[in-house]
């Protein structure tokens, strides 16, 4: 295991969890991206859809993809923002509410899965590394740095 990056290891990891939550979804006629927008929408008010894209760190053509289709399959309506006649809301059908209680239950069953294989002290560091990771993405620290050398 020394001798991969620690990108390999991350997308390795993230494919294979990709992976298991579309064949999941698969069998549901879905997808992961549609059982994490449905996740991502307030079940009560709905959600902006300016909003969501970021919310999901989702491109705008993947995301205005993902919302067509839920759209179609009865998932969704989208309403016009009292606040702001430009925007729109996105709101979860009944059907849409049933569909992200099953997506809700995929995503706390692998949770629980992963909680009662591995000790809630490698669980803490595995969280404290991934936010250190995301800091230093999100703060310019690797590549915007003024010197940055390969060693």
């Amino acid at each position: 295991m020394k001798d991969k990056t620690i990108d390999y290891v991350l997308r390795t990891t993230w494919l294979a969890v990709n992976k298991m939550y579309n064949e999941e979804a698969s069998k549901f006629g879905s997808t992961m991206a549609t059982g994490f927008a449905l996740l991502s929408v307030d079940p009560e008010n709905g959600t902006p859809s300016t909003s969501l894209g970021p919310k999901m760190g989702m491109e705008a053509t993947s995301l205005s993809r993902t919302l067509k289709t839920m759209e179609d399959k009865g998932l969704i309506i989208r309403k016009p923002n009292p606040e702001d006649g430009r925007g729109v809301i996105i709101h979860l059908t009944d059907f849409g509410k049933e569909k992200r209680e099953y997506s809700r239950d995929r995503v706390l069953t692998f949770n629980q899965a992963i909680k009662d294989t591995i000790s809630e002290d490698k669980l803490n560091h595995f969280y404290e590394v991934a936010e250190i990771i995301n800091n230093m993405i999100s703060n310019k620290q690797i590549y915007n740095q003024k010197e940055h050398t390969l060693k």
